[in-house]
């Protein structure tokens, strides 16, 4: 006995466009960039901490306080909570995956004392500053002589471009 086959359609190949190409590059090299998790921040806010060095350490060394560091790992703590409270679109130190402040800083590797001030808002970093300075909370952070380094991040909010969430985080 003999088997034959069944003449089976080949399916058509449709060539993408180069437009579909690109975008379809373009969401490859976004896949393997988000599975590496050693690359430095690359959200909106990345990067803010070397804008605000100046302001946070006229601060501190206008009240006799040596000048702080910037912090890749801080800066990344800051940026995971301002992502955070971007996508929840509240402002608060928890998250919604049920991690809080000291969970977040350990799993960025932050070790010893760490402090955390959040915001939201249509700002920029003077008036950021401005508004945490007169905040005796905040401004025991930011004058906290145990802290050494820092990092500063902010995410836009999605439906309003022109409202931030910031988070400073501070570290030994």
């Amino acid at each position: 006995m003999t088997k034959t086959h069944s003449p089976v359609a080949q399916p058509t190949l449709l060539m993408p466009d180069r437009r579909q190409l690109l975008r379809l590059t373009g969401l490859g090299a976004l896949a393997a960039l988000a599975a590496c998790g050693t690359l430095r921040p690359t959200g909106q806010g990345a990067g803010a901490s070397a804008s605000a060095a100046s302001i946070i350490n006229g601060y501190r060394t206008a009240n006799g306080l040596s000048a702080l560091a910037t912090d890749s790992r801080l800066e990344q703590a800051a940026l995971q909570q301002a992502g955070y409270m971007a996508g929840a679109r509240r402002m608060e130190h928890t998250t919604g995956w049920g991690k809080d402040f000291a969970s977040r800083v350990k799993d960025n590797g932050i070790a010893g004392a760490a402090a955390e001030n959040i915001a939201e808002g249509r700002m920029d970093l003077a008036r950021l500053f401005d508004m945490w300075m007169k905040s005796p909370p905040h401004r025991r952070n930011m004058l906290d002589a145990r802290f050494m380094r820092f990092g500063l991040a902010y995410v836009r909010d999605s439906k309003n471009a022109d409202w931030r969430y910031w988070a400073l985080v501070l570290g030994k």
